[in-house]
């Protein structure tokens, strides 16, 4: 080599020192700002175990089920989660210690198989309201969320009342069961309540899943502890958090009645920050419960093990790396960039020092990369100088004593940070979990690499390109509620669990029912318990058949699929064929094998059955024999229900009647009853005279 060339790897190596030098100071400004957190966690743990909870007894979980309960709404926005949201509603109602909620389930009008699963959740559970966004999507979670808003004052003005707290959730949250009861014993005294948010425990092997289990145990069991001791102010986290009444009108007012800031993607963190300008008092609440668990040791054994977790939210999140690095994308973008455009630096110094830590993810996240590349270039070029044996400066770290103590302090709070996390993801999961934290770490700032990318893409595509960014949603996955199904295949049992009426309401019915040939559904709609729609939701649920939505138009079209005879010995309506060519029948029940193959005849494909009301299958049933359209003020209840509901015959007798009867052998229908000895006579005649009122009441 001669002139420079010798010099150009050492020029390239004292290049990569120096950079070196510059991020490793960086980090060690960075890591001392997490040092602070850590430090006042503990501090504030040791304040506590000494002076507070000696004197004070922890919350009790038998004093949250004290009390009056308050009217609390549940919103949930919805896009594209007919996957799981039915799940979510399901284990929701079922497992919260709570009566007076209300869900409220938004949707938009493009996307029919979410609002479909809605109304069928809103037919089964007097808890869900469906709440229909008038404009495609997707727009933004908070759009839809100013939609619900809007629902929930509608029906507090509909039913004459008001709900003391609203709560926000996503499709995906698995809610504890004393969620309410929390929110209900701190909304007199708090406006904003936040839990913990955490995520469902996932294999070993899973690192991407893993990562958001080692983060939110950190986050939410420290660094949200920090943050309101430190500010007075919890920055939403989407999910797990209720307002009190007075809080959302407060922000109404100030807002033109649009409490969620459409404009951003974190429009939780948003809306949180303009409750404390606002001066609403906010508290982060970690109550402890005691369980026991099941939990596999280093060896791979199992044992039972007493944990004491915490009334948090738990979800499922992504397992993939791009779904989680997109997400992560949005949560920098609306906290880091937008935070900073709309909110600016405004506040006291905390509240600035607490800013800074949420923006300065979108620059630690690609400069820790960025150190892993510098520190592979650096062995890579010392490691080639040496085999080729050129020319190098000499060692700039080793010839600076304040360049190796950065590079130690950088080594010992690195040594901290694993500390740190190892300690808090054993304290929620064990210690297996605990140790494999250590190395999701490199995966964790992978994401986060490119999350902190995606995130700088996104802003320069709005900034200079003027592109607002929509509902970029996240797939989510929710834990099976098989177990919920298991013994509730009875009437009663199922009308409980889905919290249509209380423990106490079916006793009464089953002791009025004693004796009698009625339908213990009869009963319960009749003491106004359940609804007639109520009822066919069950009986589509106990088939396993779908809901029907009945159209007399669509019946009449159709009435020459099925002869007169078959419809009334079957109680069917046709309702059309499938692209297959199957018949499509209304029904107000389950039909019996034998039925569906005398409907079937030659056709090759099985009848496909849907569940109507019964006051739909009478309606359908008297259009078709009258030959013409009826309207709801001419529906006479048809003899063979009048027969059941005045206990002269029982349902059983009456079907098994109706599949020998033939209109052309057997003459009128009443009279084939009395001579099949399925009635009297005398309770004929009367039923008649019944029919003959009530047939001229209506007209």
């Amino acid at each position: 080599m001669v002139g420079l060339e010798p010099y150009l790897l050492a020029d390239f190596i004292r290049i990569l020192e120096w950079t070196g030098v510059l991020v490793a100071i960086f980090i060690l400004l960075s890591s001392i700002d997490d040092l602070f957190i850590d430090g006042y966690y503990w501090l504030r743990a040791a304040y506590r175990f000494i002076y507070v909870q000696r004197k004070h007894k922890p919350l009790d979980i038998t004093t949250l089920m004290d009390g009056e309960e308050l009217f609390i709404a549940i919103m949930v926005p919805a896009w594209r989660e007919d996957g799981v949201i039915a799940q979510m509603i399901e284990n929701t109602v079922a497992t919260l210690e709570y009566s007076n909620f209300k869900i409220f389930c938004g949707s938009y009008p493009n996307d029919p198989a979410t609002g479909n699963v809605i109304d069928a959740m809103a037919r089964r559970y007097k808890h869900v309201v469906h709440v229909r966004v008038p404009h495609p999507g997707p727009t933004c979670k908070a759009d839809c969320l100013n939609w619900i808003i809007q629902a929930i004052f509608l029906h507090e003005e509909q039913h004459n009342m008001k709900f003391g707290g609203i709560a926000m959730h996503d499709s995906e949250d698995v809610i504890h069961p004393m969620e309410l009861k929390l929110f209900n014993f701190l909304l007199p005294k708090k406006d904003f309540i936040q839990l913990p948010v955490l995520s469902l425990e996932r294999p070993w092997w899973q690192f991407v899943a893993g990562t958001y289990l080692d983060d939110f145990a950190e986050w939410h069991s420290k660094d949200l502890v920090v943050r309101e001791s430190f500010l007075g102010e919890v920055p939403s986290a989407g999910v797990g958090t209720c307002f009190s009444r007075r809080a959302i009108m407060a922000l109404c007012a100030d807002t033109n009645n649009q409490p969620y800031n459409t404009d951003s993607l974190t429009e939780d963190y948003d809306f949180s920050f303009r409750l404390a300008k606002l001066g609403m008092k906010q508290v982060f609440v970690r109550v402890p419960v005691a369980y026991k668990s099941r939990r596999k040791s280093i060896m791979g054994d199992e044992k039972i093990v007493d944990v004491e977790s915490v009334i948090a939210i738990r979800e499922y999140f992504p397992d993939s790396f791009i779904a989680a690095y997109r997400q992560r994308a949005r949560w920098i973008y609306g906290i880091a960039f937008q935070g900073w455009l709309e909110m600016g630096w405004r506040g006291s110094w905390r509240t600035m020092y607490m800013l800074m830590r949420d923006r300065k993810g979108a620059i630690t996240c690609m400069v820790t990369i960025f150190a892993y590349l510098l520190l592979l270039s650096y062995v890579i070029a010392t490691s080639a100088a040496k085999h080729f044996d050129v020319v190098v400066f000499t060692d700039l770290v080793a010839s600076h004593d304040w360049m190796q103590q950065i590079i130690v302090m950088n080594v010992a709070l690195l040594m901290n940070r694993i500390a740190q996390r190892f300690y808090f993801v054993t304290s929620m999961y064990g210690p297996v979990q605990g140790i494999m934290a250590i190395p999701r770490l490199v995966v964790n700032n992978a994401i986060n690499f490119m999350a902190a990318a995606r995130a700088w893409r996104m802003l320069g595509m709005h900034v200079f390109k003027d592109k607002s960014i929509a509902w970029d949603k996240t797939d989510h996955v929710y834990p099976s509620t098989d177990h919920l199904r298991e013994n509730k295949k009875r009437l009663g049992d199922l009308v409980v669990a889905w919290k249509a009426i209380s423990s106490d309401q079916l006793a009464q019915a089953l002791a009025k029912q004693a004796g009698s040939k009625e339908h213990l559904g009869k009963v319960l709609m009749r003491e106004g318990w359940l609804t007639e729609d109520m009822l066919a939701e069950v009986l589509a649920y106990q088939n396993d058949l779908p809901r029907g939505t009945y159209d007399q138009k669509v019946v009449l079209a159709n009435k020459d699929l099925l002869s007169r005879e078959m419809v009334v010995r079957h109680r069917v309506l046709p309702a059309g064929r499938t692209d297959e060519g199957a018949l499509q029948i209304f029904s107000g029940a389950a039909l019996s094998e034998e039925s569906l193959a005398e409907i079937q005849g030659n056709n090759p494909h099985r009848p496909v059955v849907s569940i109507l009301c019964e006051s739909e299958i009478v309606d359908g049933l008297r259009a078709l024999t009258a030959g013409e359209a009826t309207s709801p003020k001419t529906r006479t209840p048809l003899l063979g229900d009048l027969l059941v509901e005045m206990g002269f015959a029982r349902r059983q007798d009456l079907n098994y009647a109706l599949r020998q009867y033939s209109p052309e052998r057997h003459g009128r229908f009443g009279d084939f009853l009395v001579s099949e000895g399925a009635v009297t006579r005398e309770n004929l005649d009367t039923a008649l005279a019944h029919q003959a009122t009530l047939s001229k009441t209506v007209h």
